[in-house]
C-alpha cells in the first residue's frame, strides 16, 4: 500500500504501511484496536481500499459505525489527514456541518473541495466555497462544479462566474493573476506566474510553486555558472525524475524524520519541473523552496541554492552540517569568503564526512584545538582527517 501516512503512531504506520500481520490488520479494520480517533479515521480511510477484500469490507464497516460528532470534529481538526478529509467530502452521511468544516479546514485538498461543489445539495456550502476566490484560482474545476450544481444560490453563482471572468477568460488567466500579485508587492511570484504556461506548468502547481517565490530577476546575479555548465541542465527521463523526487524524500526522513503529506506533495511538484527551472527556483526561492533544492541530484541545481541572494548564514551553517548534499556544495561554501569567516560553519564542514578531503585539509589549521582533538578521535570522517587533525594538535601542543 502506497498511502501517505500521517499520523507518527508506530502501530498506525506498520497497519498502513502493509507491515503489520494480517490479523492485526483485520482487527484494526474491525476497529477492535485501541486507537484515539484521529488515528482510527486514519486506518480505516486507508484500509477501505486494501487488496484484502475481508479488511477493506471490515473497515468500510467500522467507519459506518462511526458517529456524526466524530466526523464532525474530525473535519474541524487541523491535524486531520488529506485523505480522511477527501473521504468526508464523499461520505454519504455528511451533513452541512460537516462539509462547511470540510470546505473550512486548510488542510482539505482541493479535489475535495470540489467533490463537494459537485455532491452538496445545500446553496449555503456553494456560498462558502465560492468566497475562497484564491481556492477557485488554483483549482478552476471548483468553479466549474459550482456552476454546474442546480442547488448553487445567486450568490455563489455571481461569484464563481466573476472568478472565471477576471481569471480564466480571454486568455487573461495568467497575466490577471500575475497583475494581482504585483499589487500585492509579489513580483517575484508573477515573474513566475507570467511563464508558467511555457514552463508547461498546470494553474494549480503554477500558483503553489509561485507562493515559495521571493527573489525577483532584478535581483539575480548568473554569474556564477558559466555557460558550459548549462549542459548539466539537460532534459531528464521520467525515471530520472521519479528518483530524485525519492532521494530528497529519503534525505528529509533521514534528517528530519517523517515528512508530513503537505510537504510530500510540495516536493513532487517542484521534484517533477525540469532542471533549468528547478535550478531558477533554487535562486528564486523562499526558504522552504531551498530546504528541498539543496538536495537536488542535479549540482547545479543545488548549487543554485547557496547563490540565492536570500540565503542567510543560518541555513548556510545547517546545509554545512547536511549528510545527504552534493561535496561539490560544501566545496563552493568553504570558498565563500565571508562564511569561512564563520567558525559554526566551518567547524560543521570539516565534520561532515560529504565534505571533500582537500576542502577539510585546508580549512583545518583555522579549528580550534580543542575541536581537533575530538575531530582526531571521530571514526565518521576519514582516516586522512584524523591523522591531519592529530597532527595539527601534536605541533600546537610542541611535540
Amino acid at each position: 500500500m502506497s498511502t501517505e501516512i500521517t499520523s507518527s503512531n508506530p502501530i498506525v504506520r506498520a497497519i498502513i504501511g502493509g507491515t503489520a500481520p494480517q490479523p492485526a490488520r483485520l482487527a484494526a479494520a474491525s476497529g477492535l484496536l485501541p486507537l484515539p480517533q484521529s488515528d482510527l479515521l486514519e486506518v480505516l480511510v486507508a484500509l477501505r481500499q486494501s487488496d484484502d477484500s475481508k479488511i477493506a469490507a471490515a473497515a468500510e464497516e467500522t467507519l459506518g459505525a462511526q458517529g456524526v460528532d466524530d466526523f464532525l470534529e474530525a473535519a474541524k481538526a487541523s491535524e486531520t489527514p488529506a485523505p480522511v478529509l477527501d473521504y468526508l467530502a464523499v461520505f454519504p452521511g455528511a451533513n452541512r456541518q460537516i462539509h462547511e468544516a470540510v470546505v473550512l479546514n486548510n488542510k482539505t485538498p482541493d479535489r475535495a473541495v470540489a467533490t463537494i461543489a459537485a455532491l452538496t445539495s445545500e446553496s449555503s456550502v456553494l456560498e462558502l466555497i465560492a468566497i475562497n476566490q484564491q481556492r477557485l484560482v488554483r483549482f478552476p474545476e471548483i468553479i466549474d462544479a459550482i456552476l454546474a450544481n442546480a442547488a448553487r444560490s445567486a450568490e455563489a453563482e455571481r461569484r464563481a462566474q466573476e472568478t472565471r471572468r477576471e481569471f480564466f477568460e480571454k486568455e487573461r488567466g495568467a497575466q490577471q493573476i500575475a497583475q494581482e500579485l504585483r499589487a500585492r508587492g509579489k513580483t517575484a511570484a508573477a515573474e513566475f506566474f507570467e511563464s508558467a504556461e511555457s514552463r508547461g506548468l498546470s494553474a494549480d502547481d503554477a500558483w503553489l510553486i509561485a507562493e515559495h517565490i521571493e527573489v525577483s530577476d532584478a535581483e539575480l546575479d548568473n554569474s556564477w555558472l558559466p555557460a558550459e555548465r548549462y549542459e548539466e541542465l539537460a532534459d531528464e527521463t521520467a525515471e530520472e525524475y521519479a528518483a530524485n523526487f525519492k532521494k530528497v524524500i529519503e534525505c528529509e526522513r533521514i534528517e528530519m524524520g517523517e515528512v508530513p503529506a503537505e510537504r510530500v506533495s510540495l516536493i513532487r511538484r517542484i521534484m517533477f519541473m525540469n532542471a533549468r527551472d528547478r535550478m531558477k527556483l533554487a535562486m528564486k526561492g523562499d526558504r522552504e523552496a531551498r530546504s528541498i533544492l539543496i538536495r537536488d541530484s542535479n549540482k547545479v541545481v543545488a548549487t543554485a541554492v547557496i547563490n540565492n541572494p536570500r540565503v542567510t548564514d543560518q541555513e548556510v551553517e545547517n546545509i554545512a552540517a547536511m549528510r545527504t548534499v552534493a561535496d561539490e556544495v560544501l566545496r563552493l561554501i568553504a570558498l565563500n569568503r565571508a562564511w569561512a569567516r564563520s567558525y559554526t560553519i566551518i567547524h560543521n564542514l570539516v565534520r561532515n564526512p560529504r565534505t571533500p578531503v582537500p576542502t577539510v585539509v585546508s580549512t583545518l589549521p583555522r579549528i580550534r584545538s580543542r575541536d581537533l582533538q575530538h575531530l582526531s578521535q571521530n571514526r565518521n570522517v576519514s582516516e586522512n582527517v584524523r591523522r591531519q587533525a592529530l597532527r595539527l594538535v601534536q605541533t600546537r601542543e610542541g611535540h
